[in-house]
């Protein structure tokens, strides 16, 4: 039976090992921490839940399609609430809720800006074409060749591969708040509004028409049901166990050392970071230097803050989005000239609003985030002066105390991006989908110089967040069967 090394355990990884154990391949899984999930992991402490890295359930329909790949869905696994509202937005001078359905949102849209609210549903209606465009004709394709973009659809679209969704946006709309309300969206994709494609407004279809959602439980739940999914197909899974070597004999990878122990395998696959699994090569089988790396723009590292509150908090969503300050300022200094921000935007998520279960009674589970650039200093000074700053302007901006009410806080930022998960440069989402960095100008799911060595995740295609992870593994798992058919 053809032997299949998966090294790391999160979505793309899973997913993969799902496609391959069922078709009949004997497939093992080798992750270095001690829970599976990969960035996806889950925190428990004092009766308070948290999902450490993904906490945005969008594009339900990708989920949906991958389960029932396996003549399962995911009600067999875990409860989904759609949020109502999905999120709201704190600017300096208002606020706005992003409800559950169009009209609502067109409702919000028309308080800011009379008269907005067609312009919106036609953006909107684009970006739905966009989005079955980009699901059911891009996404799907391998990364292998400039033509695999070429279909009669994206020939009529061509100009806005070109176009960014900053202009696009700009050419529409005036009022700032629903610039950055619509700008907000594409940075999933790990990169600015003004160098993203204006084809990318898919994801603006993603969060207006098919809306924000909840797994009762957490993020986890839906690497619990993978993990299930895997186990119940034949999947041997070993955590705390790392990988040190991919072992190639005569250019064709014969396998994996782990414990100093070699493991035979037919076929390895890596959705570990791309650039770490390379540097468990020798050098004459990489594929990408490290000038190839340092050249690429890379999506924001995180400093990320899992608090437990001892009260219920008021004046708040389960998403929340701080844009009280200058969006422009905050995303130079990621993207442009890399520093700490002086005022940073923030993301605030409080999934015991929408789930019970996930804090204690009368208590709250918050967890912060504030998007940075990777391979800062990262000391725990800079945590604390940046902690500070963020509880001091939630407090102002929701009218309410919290500080003496917090139980335990702890953090998680570009060190242990590095230590936990051999993140390039601490990064927190992968690679930049910027118009250079799209389909088959990213890392190539198959290796170029090793035979039967197979790459997959957020750095290869088709690129950055959990939907696209799900779809990263199948692809690579068609490759690999493809291969061992030929």
């Amino acid at each position: 039976m053809t032997k299949i090394s998966i090294i790391g355990s999160g979505f793309s990884s899973l997913s993969a090992a799902c496609y391959l154990a069922k078709d009949g391949y004997e497939v093992s899984i080798f992750e270095k921490n001690s829970s599976v999930g990969g960035r996806a992991r889950q925190l428990k402490k004092e009766g308070f839940t948290f999902d450490i890295g993904p906490s945005w359930y969008w594009m339900p329909d990708i989920f949906e399609k991958f389960f029932n790949d396996f003549n399962k869905s995911t009600k067999n696994y875990y409860e989904l609430d759609k949020l109502s509202p999905a999120y709201k937005i704190f600017f300096s001078d208002d606020e706005i809720t992003i409800g559950d359905t169009m009209d609502k949102i067109c409702d919000e849209f028309e308080r800011i800006e009379a008269g907005s609210s067609g312009p919106l549903r036609k953006f909107i209606s684009k970006a739905q074409d966009n989005y079955d465009i980009a699901i059911n004709k891009i996404v799907l394709k391998p990364g292998l060749s400039p033509l695999e973009l070429v279909t009669k659809e994206t020939v009529t679209r061509v100009d806005q591969f070109f176009k960014t969704i900053s202009s696009e946006v700009r050419r529409k709309f005036k009022n700032p708040k629903l610039i950055s309300t619509l700008e907000f969206p594409v940075l999933f994709l790990g990169a600015k509004p003004s160098n993203t494609p204006s084809f990318y407004s898919f994801m603006n279809f993603a969060d207006f028409g098919l809306g924000t959602w909840h797994p009762k439980g957490g993020m986890y739940e839906v690497i619990k049901a993978m993990r299930d999914l895997a186990t119940s197909l034949g999947v041997t899974i070993h955590t705390n166990t790392a990988v040190e070597k991919i072992n190639v004999i005569d250019g064709v990878t014969s396998g994996i050392t782990v414990n100093g122990n070699e493991i035979d395998s037919d076929f390895v696959l890596s959705g570990a970071d791309y650039c770490h699994s390379e540097t468990l090569l020798k050098k004459e089988y990489r594929q990408y230097s490290e000038t190839y790396w340092d050249k690429k723009t890379f999506a924001p590292s995180s400093l990320l803050f899992y608090v437990g509150f001892d009260k219920k908090l008021k004046n708040i969503e389960h998403h929340n989005l701080f844009f009280d300050t200058d969006f422009e300022a905050h995303a130079e200094d990621i993207y442009d000239n890399p520093k700490w921000p002086e005022q940073p935007l923030f993301y605030v998520n409080f999934p015991s609003i929408t789930d019970a279960s996930m804090a204690p009674k009368d208590c709250e589970t918050g967890f912060f985030l504030i998007p940075i650039a990777p391979n800062l200093e990262d000391t725990e000074a800079l945590r604390q002066r940046y902690f500070d700053i963020i509880i001091d302007r939630f407090e102002k901006k929701t009218n309410q105390k919290v500080t003496n009410n917090i139980i335990f806080n702890e953090s998680f930022c570009v060190k242990d991006f590095k230590k936990e998960y051999n993140s390039y440069k601490g990064n927190a989402y992968g690679m930049a989908n910027t118009l250079s960095q799209t389909a088959f100008l990213r890392p190539n799911l198959k290796s170029k110089k090793v035979k039967n060595l197979f790459f997959t995740g957020q750095l290869t295609v088709p690129g950055p967040g959990v939907p696209p992870s799900l779809i990263s593994g199948k692809l690579a798992a068609d490759l690999i069967k493809k291969q061992i058919k030929n």
